[in-house]
């Protein structure tokens, strides 16, 4: 099994969590996405993900792109920890919050959109900044009250126990502290955060604990 990684993506930080959790370590390629215009352009990983994008799991000589896919791939594979609840209820709620930060944040926020905006349209970093800070709290504010107001959310997002919406959150968490945006309104999602940090899989997982951090 390889992974084919950056620190800083967020969405290699969602699959570094899932195979910390279990206990699976891979061999790592790393793909600078802001060296040499973006490695991840370049045609030699453009043939491993035609998506110009990390991560990508090799797994035997198939290769995984998508950050759920993988872990949806990981949790079939290796199912303890399970990371997302049989009873289909849950499953679908979990899924809910997974996918509110993967498809409604992450992507308006991602570093090809920030790069298109400053290139291409012009954008200011201070305008760029406006941006992303609206994106977090346009998303944020309901994920705070899914968790908030539901008896479902436990010491996390779904109960006690990890699951694929916690592998989201947390690396979403971080890039709003790194763009330096208030938390405050969300005291849910903070604490949920704290509690998932403290574990070990997740702070092993962190942008600075990687052999390729800048």
């Amino acid at each position: 099994m390889k992974l084919y990684t950056y620190a800083n993506s967020s969405a290699a930080y969602r699959v570094r969590i899932a195979l910390n959790l279990k206990g699976l370590k891979p061999e790592q390629v790393f793909v600078s996405l802001i060296k040499n215009g973006g490695e991840q352009h370049k045609p030699e990983y453009r043939a491993i993900n035609p998506q110009e994008q990390v991560p990508t799991l090799d797994v035997n000589g198939h290769l995984i792109g998508q950050s759920l896919a993988i872990i949806e791939y990981l949790d079939e594979t290796y199912p303890t920890p399970q990371l997302l609840p049989t009873y289909p209820l849950a499953k679908a709620r979990v899924r809910q919050l997974a996918l509110a930060v993967a498809c409604d944040i992450h992507p308006v926020n991602n570093l090809s959109v920030r790069q298109f905006l400053k290139s291409e349209m012009k954008h200011s970093d201070a305008e760029i900044n406006v941006w992303y800070e609206h994106f977090i709290h346009r998303g944020f504010k309901p994920i705070e009250a899914l968790l908030a107001n539901s008896n479902e959310t436990g010491k996390y997002c779904h109960g006690d126990e990890v699951t694929l919406a916690d592998l989201c959150l947390v690396p979403q968490v971080y890039n709003a502290r790194r763009y330096k945006i208030s938390l405050d309104a969300y005291p849910t999602i903070v604490r949920i955060d704290a509690a998932l940090r403290a574990l070990k899989a997740f702070a092993d997982a962190a942008p600075e604990k990687q052999p390729d951090a800048a």
